[in-house]
């Protein structure tokens, strides 16, 4: 399925959270307070202004990002989890 996301959203695949220390401890579900992470898969044209001005996107495809936890709208594409962002939603590129 190809999903195109429009104006100032964002298909992002989540990456897996870490579920051990480098030391080899399993850290519990609940216990990660950092935000989740993922790969921008694609991305709409940009924020549309009042006045009809398009902003184009900072991120862009191929981009690590930084989201808050529980932000955006969970699908499934072709049966893989992703989440459908809006650019505001993004905390941080990761480089």
């Amino acid at each position: 399925m190809n999903v195109n996301p429009i104006r100032d959203r964002i298909l992002v695949k989540p990456v897996p959270a870490e579920t051990k220390t480098a030391s080899g401890l399993f850290i519990p579900d609940n216990a990660t307070d950092s935000p989740d992470r993922g790969t921008v898969i694609r991305i709409g044209t940009g924020r549309i202004t009042d006045d009809g001005t398009v902003i184009p996107m900072t991120v862009a495809e191929g981009n690590t990002v930084m989201y808050t936890k529980g932000a955006g709208q969970p699908v499934k594409v072709d049966n893989e989890d992703h989440v459908i962002l809006t650019e505001n939603q993004i905390l941080a590129i990761v480089e």
